[in-house]
């Protein structure tokens, strides 16, 4: 299974018993939007809605961290995925949360899974239909088999700076450069040192769909990156940093770790070194 499927090939496979398709739509709290009250409103036949502050750790004080995995396997058993299943998940969110899903479940073993390429954004424009409603799933079976390899911690973070690694944060250039404050309360402003800047929004063309190739490839360089290092990627707060990290997965580069805490933990400690400007 491709890990960018098409609406085409979505409505054709449309209520195959192998397949299950998450909406995973999320919001920062401060763009007033109700991800839920939204997929209830519209969403793909056959989806289910996926909270990704509620598939995260609830023992950390950082906002939604990896689970662990026996709150995964619930949390996705109740959702309808089985092992096995071929597993598509979409957002409409200018986030492109869906990417932090795809991240989760590869990281607790699913391989069959697969993002929406354009999104439900791109699903709606092409007149395709959507229905109502509170769906309740069939309990499905998932088994998490951890892989540990894709996460950075804070320690392996700082010891990689100056290092060939290249580190990539895929917040706005404002908050990356300390020019705009950061959202949530408490956090120092600016970035990583020796951090390099790729806004995850210019990943993506007008029709929300994924920049591919050349025009990908693109975005990596104009941000000066080097693709041919070892890759960590990060964010706020997780979630847009796996924008990056499929991102790379496209050009077919897989040496890539996203830090889970991101700029949520990072900013937040006056002990870690912190730049400010432009990368």
């Amino acid at each position: 299974m491709e890990s960018l499927v098409s609406t085409d090939w979505l409505a054709a496979e449309l209520g195959a018993a192998d397949l299950c398709i998450l909406d995973a739509t999320w919001f920062l709290p401060a763009m007033g939007r109700n991800a839920r009250a939204e997929f209830e409103a519209g969403h793909i036949a056959g989806a289910a809605w996926l909270d990704i502050d509620a598939v995260s750790d609830p023992d950390s004080s950082l906002p939604h961290m990896l689970p662990p995995p026996h709150l995964m396997a619930s949390r996705m058993q109740a959702l309808g995925v089985k092992d096995g299943a071929r597993i598509v998940v979409y957002d409409n969110s200018p986030l492109h949360t869906s990417a932090r899903v795809w991240w989760m479940l590869r990281s607790f073993g699913a391989r069959r899974v697969a993002l929406l390429d354009g999104g439900l954004a791109k699903w709606v424009a092409e007149g395709r239909p959507l229905v109502r409603g509170a769906p309740a799933p069939a309990r499905g079976h998932f088994t998490p088999m951890p892989k540990g390899e894709g996460v950075a911690a804070k320690e392996e973070v700082l010891a990689l700076l100056g290092s060939a690694t290249e580190i990539v944060d895929a917040r706005s250039a404002a908050r990356f450069s300390g020019e705009e404050a950061e959202p949530r309360p408490g956090l120092a402003s600016g970035h990583i040192p020796g951090a390099r800047n790729l806004p995850q929004g210019q990943l993506f063309n007008p029709d929300n769909s994924w920049k591919r190739g050349d025009a990908l490839r693109a975005e990596f360089e104009r941000a000066g990156i080097d693709l041919a290092r070892p890759m960590v990627t990060t964010c706020g707060s997780g979630v847009t940093a796996a924008v990056l990290l499929f991102g790379a997965h496209l050009l077919g580069k897989d040496d890539v770790r996203l830090y889970d805490g991101s700029w949520s933990e990072w900013g937040a400690d006056p002990a870690l070194p912190k730049a400010t400007g432009p990368a």
